[in-house]
């Protein structure tokens, strides 16, 4: 009785609340109507001295992508604008965006990023305690990549321009990315290593490899809905893999299209600007 009871309850609070939500175990997950939480990632020292703050955030809905504009609601100081996202897409999305600072900051001086939704606000607060400073292999395993591979490094990426699109046609964008070879490519145990095209890990049912390169296309800034076709490439290792995409636009407006090339490990990113009229 304690299940069904629990059950019901659950569907109470659904109707209840209005939103859309999954019980599991006598969890709710919400789909929906759910705030987003900045997060301050950790800080990076770069080779001219400055200092990058690393950021990402939370949005608590397990299915809604939620756009908060650069403003009131969605602000860095000290600067307003930083560069932060507006589009947000669900769950933990981590080491997001940087944001430089000189190298004279004071290490007790906060940066602060400010997001206002459903009601309620968050901020992250970031400063160079020494703690927190970053490094490839924190990065690595807190995306999943475990143990990061010995000289290791980011894919290189490069890919179109600035794009202006008449509504209600579509563009093409086209991202290419190369990588070092690290993690280096294994088979599963007992696996075959046999295959119609020895590069291409996806949609291979008799090897999985576990290293290579791939790029996904995401909305990084934007007033409307994006579809991109594709949206991912397939995995490539030892080669370049190049991405092209036909991209729809549901409203005009500016956006910020961003191609986020990943070596199962680290990752780097290729942004697009483009002017929907």
């Amino acid at each position: 009785m304690t299940g069904r009871r629990n059950w019901f309850v659950c569907i109470a609070c659904c109707f209840l609340l209005g939103v859309a939500v999954v019980c599991f175990g006598g969890q709710i997950r919400f789909a929906t109507g759910q705030d987003v939480a900045p997060v301050f990632e950790g800080w990076e020292q770069n080779p001219d001295g400055t200092y990058s703050m690393v950021f990402g955030y939370l949005n608590r809905n397990y299915e809604a992508e939620v756009e908060i504009p650069v403003g009131p609601n969605n602000m860095i100081e000290p600067g307003g604008d930083r560069g932060q996202p507006t589009h947000f897409y669900p769950r933990r999305q981590r080491f997001v965006f940087k944001v430089v600072v000189p190298k004279d900051w004071d290490k007790q001086q906060r940066l602060v990023w400010t997001v206002t939704s459903q009601g309620k606000t968050n901020q992250a607060k970031g400063w160079l305690q020494p703690e927190w400073e970053l490094n490839d292999e924190v990065i690595a395993e807190n995306n999943g990549g475990g143990v990061i591979a010995a000289g290791n490094e980011p894919p290189s990426i490069r890919g179109s321009a600035a794009q202006t699109v008449t509504l209600p046609n579509t563009l093409t964008l086209t991202a290419t990315a190369t990588d070092d070879g690290l993690p280096k490519r294994s088979l599963r145990p007992g696996a075959s290593s046999a295959s119609s095209d020895p590069n291409l890990v996806s949609n291979q049912t008799t090897a999985r490899r576990e290293s290579g390169v791939q790029i996904k296309w995401i909305v990084y800034r934007g007033p409307g809905k994006v579809q991109f076709s594709p949206e991912t490439s397939g995995v490539v290792y030892g080669q370049p893999v190049t991405l092209t995409s036909k991209v729809r636009f549901g409203a005009p407006g500016m956006y910020v299209l961003r191609a986020v090339a990943n070596d199962g490990q680290l990752s780097s990113t290729h942004d697009v600007t483009v002017t929907a009229r």
